[in-house]
């Protein structure tokens, strides 16, 4: 197939792009940054633009990952996220409608499943957080313009009938936490991996999975994140200590993790479910704590990227297609 990707030099773009191609797929990619698998240098908030862009290649199928972050939020305007988010998602949407396109991939978040409640981890449970959970009440920016860009997926198809497929995914990033500096960014990783995050290569490869499956699926809405060890039963408990929830499951991890010098989670407020992509797509991620705990006993490389030094493309070399930043935006002051 012919496939667009938006966001093609961002982290999950210089995975997919290779993988699509090695998949036999002819790939274009848009991002606002310049890159290694970038073609087209601009954005997909330029409507006129992305018309020429289907009108010249007639893609068959778009993978919409490009969009402003989280971590954007300290560098633009809110405008700038409904321009991008929102506005280039529906930009993209109408495109694929108009030239035919057989299928859209959307990239989404967990993230716009977190409220200001569960982000505190107020409760006595861990949250259980699936497809199901309602409502949804996004804490940021980010989160509403990602949830927007999902209302218009669904609002395109059930008019149009355009096959549509939406991966929320949890975290993937190399970098630091932005906000989280207790333990070190290898440390905290291989605990989300317990509960709120995959690697970058099995989100692409779950993205491979839903082009595949569009069509067949028509629509639907699916959480990617590592298969979880936990059961919804132990969702109170995992709250109250969750070491010794780890430990019925992972008898060797606290060992393993001593001579690391590295620190169990006291607490998981939230477990991301992503038994709906196995069940929907057949597909499940291929790495999960486990594949830490046997990299840890081994000597052997851990089994997902980290960098403390990742910064982002757009922040590298922005060109003038980027959206314009916050007024108050200087490089130190994301913390």
């Amino acid at each position: 197939m012919r496939v667009l990707v938006s966001g093609s030099s961002g982290w999950l773009g210089r995975y997919l792009v290779p993988a699509l191609t090695g998949a036999g797929h002819q790939v274009v990619g848009l991002d606002v940054a310049t890159g290694a698998h970038t073609e087209i240098v601009g954005s997909v908030a330029d409507r006129g633009l992305v018309d020429r862009l289907f009108a010249e290649w007639r893609f068959d199928a778009v993978i919409h990952a490009g969009a402003l972050h989280k971590p954007d939020i300290v560098r633009y305007a809110r405008q700038a996220f409904i321009d991008v988010n929102v506005s280039g998602t529906l930009n993209l949407l109408e495109a694929a409608v108009a030239h035919g396109a057989s299928r859209f991939v959307f990239t989404s978040t967990t993230s716009l499943m977190i409220s200001h409640a569960i982000r505190a981890g107020e409760g006595e449970a861990a949250v259980w957080i699936d497809e199901t959970m309602t409502p949804l009440e996004p804490r940021n920016i980010y989160g509403v313009t990602k949830l927007a860009g999902e209302r218009l997926c669904r609002l395109l198809h059930e008019e149009t009938g355009l096959p549509i497929v939406i991966l929320r995914t949890s975290r993937f990033f190399p970098e630091e936490d932005d906000t989280h500096r207790t333990l070190s960014g290898e440390n905290m990783k291989a605990n989300e991996l317990l509960h709120r995050r995959l690697t970058v290569e099995d989100a692409v490869a779950g993205h491979l999975a839903a082009l595949d499956r569009a069509p067949d699926i028509g629509f639907d809405t699916l959480i990617m994140s590592a298969p979880t060890p936990f059961a919804r039963a132990e969702a109170a408990a995992l709250k109250r200590y969750a070491p010794s929830v780890i430990a019925t499951h992972f008898p060797e991890a606290a060992a393993l993790y001593a001579a690391k010098g590295w620190t169990l989670p006291a607490s998981i407020d939230r477990v991301y479910d992503a038994s709906r992509a196995e069940r929907v797509l057949g597909f499940r991620c291929a790495t999960d704590f486990a594949a830490v705990l046997r990299a840890l006993e081994d000597g052997a490389p851990l089994p997902f990227a980290h960098d403390a030094d990742y910064t982002s493309p757009l922040v590298i070399a922005p060109s003038s297609s980027s959206p314009s930043p916050h007024p108050s935006y200087s490089p130190s002051s994301r913390t």
